[in-house]
């Protein structure tokens, strides 16, 4: 379970994403995705970074700042996001209204200067939602919708 799409030769097509992640983690993708290109300039490109043990992933980034990474997984996908120190004050402005999970994945990233790499396997959507209040902390939405899909 949760294996990742790690052959590198094999390009995947969004049909194989999809069919990999499985329908209720590909309808909170198309959520995310929504909210990203209804929010930002966003450019989304297929990758592989990291090496081997990470697979195939989508990078999102508005413009040419990156947002984050979403890597594809068997009936999952894990979310990973670099917070940076000009983060850190408006993510304790909101630490509060994080679930449980949120908190410890916060509490357990991986330490990089101020702040670090979050890795969030997404399992329910209230957890996308809080992905989706990290992601604001990096860059503004350009239209204030975001309360829409948090609720």
């Amino acid at each position: 379970m949760y294996e990742r799409m790690l052959d590198k030769s094999q390009r995947p097509s969004k049909e194989e994403i999809k069919k990999e992640i499985g329908k209720i983690h590909a309808e909170y993708m198309d959520l995310f995705e929504s909210f990203l290109n209804d929010n930002y300039d966003l450019i989304t490109e297929l990758k592989f970074p990291f090496g081997n043990k990470y697979g195939w992933s989508y990078k999102y980034s508005h413009k040419n700042k990156h947002s984050c990474y979403l890597f594809f997984e068997g009936k999952a996908f894990t979310i990973c996001i670099q917070i940076g120190k000009n983060e850190l004050n408006k993510i304790n402005d909101i630490f509060e209204t994080f679930l449980p999970r949120t908190k410890e994945v916060w509490k357990n990233r991986y330490p990089c200067g101020d702040g670090g790499w979050m890795y969030y396997r997404i399992l329910k959507k209230e957890e996308l939602d809080d992905v989706i209040k990290l992601i604001t902390t990096k860059k503004k939405p350009i239209n204030q919708i975001q309360e829409k899909l948090l609720t």
